[in-house]
């Protein structure tokens, strides 16, 4: 009987540690506000910078907006004509970048310049 009711009550110790450490807030912990960042302009720029620019975790939409419907397989071969979010924008964990791309050597459309975002 002994046994038992030491065990129950080692149960409720561990438990109670368990609610006020995650009820403390972490000093190394992060928070999505902590996490945001200035989106970088990515304007005429290669894909390839668009990768090394953004957070690895970064929700990505990438299309062809030369209206081919062309997949982007080699994103060395590609250039940025739209981007959002616009520059200086912040981006947390939730926010998905639409980036548009033409390949290099191609000029962006005309529809698309006009209306860059």
């Amino acid at each position: 009987m002994r046994r038992a009711a030491l065990l129950g009550a080692g149960a409720v110790v561990a438990l109670a540690a368990v609610a006020v450490a995650s009820a403390e807030e972490v000093p190394g912990e992060r928070t999505a506000e902590a996490d945001a960042r200035p989106m970088p302009g990515l304007l005429g720029k290669g894909l390839w910078r668009v990768f090394t620019a953004l957070a690895p975790r970064t929700r990505l939409d990438v299309h062809d907006v030369a209206g081919r419907d062309r997949r982007v397989l080699w994103p060395p071969n590609w250039t940025v004509c739209t981007q959002y979010p616009t520059e200086g924008a912040a981006l947390d964990g939730r926010t998905t970048v639409v980036i548009g791309v033409v390949k290099k050597g191609e000029s962006c459309p005309p529809r698309v310049t006009s209306a860059r975002r």
